[in-house]
């Protein structure tokens, strides 16, 4: 038997077992079940639209544990979860579904990084369907060639000031991501969260500005242990798309990973349906590495 409680806020003294349980379960896995999003959510305590899944095995033990944030004004609550390795292939998963399920009224997104394939059992058997892909593409950095990125006239590139440039880059990420709500919907606190990590480093972190207002962006993020450096979010005010300027910020940043950084390979993500983009990133060199798949219940 198992038990699930779900809370607003993971105690305290809870959390370290939880972030001990997503890396067991990354290590055997390939990646994390949970993302960063979801990893900054358990700290820091409670945030608005986010729940937390508990599941314990009979014994008491911590076997697994989701998350549930329903926070989009249109779409359906998403979710993440995962299970203990050691206490996989006892039902857990299902049980915590089903209780996602339940506290969603039935109307649910579910993440399953990697794609594996007891994934899209669990999601199958709790009556999903899949509808976004979400690719991991890579590509060398080492021996960096590219020729120097041309920007568009009138635009200058710096790096970002914390503090200073946080309410500017906050309104123009909004603006870029207005049809993405998960990264448009960012708020001086998720940044906040970003900014006190270990990996922020404002020196790979550019901001692209026409006559002193911010016109795009380019934030990298390293992967010092893996030796990845990741395009971790790049926009373009709507305004300014279409000439140039995005393909001028990403090689900016794969210019500093690769040569101030000195990382041997890059990484982004991209939803597989996004063509163009798909495209210009091939055109950069970059290959499919791994895919994420997001899951729902028919609407």
């Amino acid at each position: 038997m198992s038990d699930v409680e779900v809370v607003a806020e993971v105690p305290a003294d809870v959390v370290p077992a939880v972030h001990k349980l997503i890396e067991e379960a990354a290590r055997q896995d390939g990646q994390p079940a949970v993302s960063e999003q979801g990893r900054l959510h358990l700290g820091g305590g409670p945030r608005e639209g986010v729940r937390h899944l508990l599941l314990r095995a009979g014994d008491g033990t911590l076997a697994g544990y989701a998350q549930l944030e329903d926070t989009d004004p249109v779409e359906a609550p998403a979710a993440e979860l995962v299970v203990a390795p050691d206490h996989r292939g006892r039902g857990h998963g299902r049980r915590l579904g089903q209780v996602l399920l339940d506290r969603s009224g039935r109307r649910l997104r579910v993440w399953a990084h990697g794609g594996h394939p007891a994934a899209r059992h669990l999601a199958q058997s709790l009556g999903l369907t899949l509808f976004r892909e979400l690719r991991q593409m890579r590509r060398p950095l080492a021996g960096w060639d590219q020729p120097e990125p041309v920007l568009p006239p009138g635009v200058t590139v710096r790096t970002f000031r914390p503090g200073e440039d946080d309410a500017a880059w906050l309104e123009l990420n909004a603006a870029a991501f207005a049809h993405h709500p998960e990264q448009g919907g960012l708020t001086q606190r998720d940044l906040d969260d970003r900014k006190a990590a270990d990996w922020f480093d404002p020196a790979g972190f550019f901001l692209a500005e026409r006559d002193g207002r911010l016109v795009g962006f380019h934030w990298t993020k390293v992967h010092a242990a893996e030796g990845l450096g990741e395009v971790y979010v790049l926009g373009v005010a709507p305004g300014e798309q279409g000439g140039g300027l995005g393909k001028a910020l990403t090689t900016i940043g794969l210019r500093h990973l690769a040569r101030d950084r000195e990382m041997p390979t890059a990484m982004l993500y991209v939803d597989a349906d996004n063509a163009a983009a798909v495209r210009v990133y091939e055109h950069l060199g970059f290959s499919t590495y791994e895919t994420d798949l997001m899951y729902r219940t028919e609407t």
